[in-house]
């Protein structure tokens, strides 16, 4: 099924609504927190190389900041949409709750495909972007960071911007900063070593042995990569299979091995946008499949680290019947009808807003880090944003357990409790 027939804003409000009714939460607030607090739509127009002048449409949409200001990344992508966005922005509010960390969400996005510009083209439209927004972006106000399509030396640009717009040096603005420029170690790869902490816990819970098991992964940009990695390094587990977008055809692609994957081997030949060199593959013994063949691996783990809606109706029956967790590293990637096969058929499910919630905890953590203008070895970092992630998954697995319920609904209770709470406590409500 093609992304593009899935409307992610109306799975993120089908999800709300389907634990709302759980909640029994009042209808006023149950109507507040279906729908962003505000949204910002505007044009950006850059110079090209060439000297033509291309015009490029932006968005940054705010959700809920009951608990803090909010937080979310950029999306650079040709398919985005105000629908992806809200979306998006949604489910970062749930996430820095579930997370218990004093942010809110947000989410921002431009129609482009960054692989067809050029450095200076690029960085001409990130501070586009922020001569639009400036003013409604801040540490205490809204933290963009990096997502797809987007880099740290994209958010320093954006950092350099602000400050200069401001009036003062302002590291704080952005996450996901290079480090020496206001980046906090352990950046990289927090998110997908975040996707095997939950891993990681829920193989505990299951009583299977980490070493005994094989993971299929789709997509293979930074969160898959450093899950693939994480997989072998951390767990000690198996990976079967990545998949990736080749732009030279725009096709994807499943890479796998039946036996000795290297997932750090495979980034070597990986370029910034995720796209793997198919011949140096080959050359090394990596079979090449069709972009679905990811999903029927016979594998014990699926982890659907690509774009959102991924997992749908038409294919969640070809899921393996050996698949005993799927940890969500993208937001979004099952459908609801999916869900309620992978639920019957008795899947333990990590839900994207508590499994991928590790690039958001460290994104945290350089803010509280550009405040103090001083920063932790990577190593304090991981463990860190380790302690964060194991207590958010027990808290939902405690929720899921003394409520029986679906780890999904486990979740969006936990979270959507504290947004409420924290809206009592404020007056909102």
């Amino acid at each position: 099924m093609s992304t593009s027939l899935i409307n992610p804003f109306q799975m993120a409000q089908q999800q709300f609504d389907h634990v709302a009714d759980l909640l029994q939460l009042d209808p006023a607030v149950r109507d507040f927190l279906r729908w962003p607090q505000r949204e910002f739509h505007f044009r950006i127009p850059v110079h090209m190389d060439d000297g033509s002048v291309r015009i490029f449409q932006g968005y940054r949409v705010q959700h809920n900041d009951a608990r803090g200001p909010h937080k979310g990344g950029l999306r650079f992508h040709p398919s985005e949409t105000i629908d992806s966005v809200r979306a998006l922005a949604t489910w970062m509010t749930w996430k820095c709750a579930v997370a218990d960390i004093p942010l809110g969400g947000g989410k921002g996005g431009v129609i482009v495909d960054p692989a067809t510009l050029s450095t200076s083209e690029k960085e001409r439209l990130v501070r586009g972007w922020v001569q639009q927004m400036w003013k409604n972006i801040g540490p205490r106000l809204d933290v963009p960071a990096p997502d797809v399509g987007t880099t740290p030396q994209m958010m320093g640009w954006m950092m350099d911007e602000y400050s200069k717009l401001a009036g003062e040096f302002t590291p704080g603005v952005i996450t996901g900063k290079p480090v020496g420029g206001g980046g906090s170690l352990g950046r990289t790869e927090a998110t997908g070593f975040g996707v095997v902490y939950t891993i990681r816990e829920a193989l505990q819970h299951l009583k299977i042995d980490s070493r005994n098991t094989r993971a299929a992964v789709q997509g293979f940009g930074n969160v898959a990569q450093y899950a693939a990695i994480g997989f072998q390094e951390i767990l000690g587990g198996e990976v079967a299979c990545v998949s990736y977008w080749d732009r030279s055809d725009r096709t994807s692609y499943t890479v796998s091995k039946a036996s000795g994957f290297d997932a750090r081997f495979l980034q070597s030949i990986t370029d910034q946008y995720g796209t793997i060199d198919k011949a140096k593959a080959l050359d090394s013994g990596y079979k090449i499949e069709d972009s679905e063949a990811w999903l029927s691996q016979e594998a014990d783990v699926l982890i659907p680290a690509a774009l959102e809606g991924q997992i749908n109706a038409l294919n969640v029956h070809d899921i393996s019947s050996r698949v005993k967790i799927i940890a969500e590293g993208a937001n979004g990637p099952t459908t609801p009808e999916a869900d309620t096969v992978i639920r019957e058929r008795g899947i333990f499910m990590l839900p994207d807003f508590l499994c991928n919630s590790g690039g958001v905890t460290v994104s945290y953590f350089e803010s509280v880090q550009n405040d103090m203008n001083y920063y932790w070895p990577r190593e304090e970092v991981l463990q860190k944003e380790d302690h964060i992630l194991t207590s958010a998954f027990h808290a939902v697995l405690d929720m899921a357990l003394s409520q029986d319920v679906y780890m999904r609904d486990a979740a969006y209770m936990v979270a959507i409790a504290r947004v409420v709470k924290a809206m009592q406590l404020r007056g909102w409500i």
